[in-house]
């Protein structure tokens, strides 16, 4: 059970219910001034915490249909690892190319990038629907950068939707397969 990629899914889940339950935000949300003076915790831990429970509520539902949509693509140990990578990258990259954004929660970032893994996974199995998904979530990001977010979603979720966090987790869906592909062709090599 430990092994299973819905345990880890389950556990990231309940960790975000506890972190919202426990109102951690002071200690744990992405906060770039305090990041920059030494919290480097906040990379990381401000991508488990949202800002009321409908944005709690969107994001796990939108974890568990990206994990259920690509399961064939996904152990427990690449669940693990990607949300790990994805939500470092998440931090550096609003930390080094975003500096105007002080503060970020959210799984968003994240779940673009995990999305574009599992999409970009169905190609490589031959699968076209890949294709497709891919090409979507491409155009979706694209267009936030260029009109902004849903001013709906922004009054559901109480905060200015960081579409510069979907564009990271975009960019780093793929910097997670480029580093997979290198990593297989070295194996392979062997």
């Amino acid at each position: 059970m430990i092994n299973s990629r819905y345990f880890v899914v389950t556990l990231i889940s309940v960790l975000c219910v506890l972190l919202f339950a426990l109102g951690l935000d002071d200690a744990l949300a992405y906060r770039r001034e305090l990041i920059l003076e030494g919290q480097w915790w906040r990379l990381l831990s401000g991508n488990f915490l949202h800002t009321n429970i409908w944005h709690l509520a969107m994001n796990l539902a939108g974890l568990w249909v990206i994990v259920l949509l690509f399961e064939q693509h996904y152990s427990a140990k690449t669940i693990a690892l990607l949300v790990l990578s994805l939500g470092l990258m998440q931090g550096f990259g609003l930390l080094i190319f975003f500096p105007n954004t002080l503060g970020y929660v959210g799984l968003s970032g994240l779940l673009h990038g995990l999305f574009v893994y599992g999409a970009v996974q169905d190609i490589c199995k031959g699968l076209k629907m890949g294709y497709l998904l891919t090409l979507g979530v491409i155009l979706k990001v694209t267009y936030e950068q260029s009109f902004g977010a849903s001013q709906e979603v922004s009054s559901l979720i109480g905060a200015r939707v960081a579409t510069e966090a979907h564009l990271i987790g975009v960019v780093s869906g793929f910097i997670c397969l480029a580093c997979l592909y290198g990593f297989n062709q070295v194996k392979s090599n062997r």
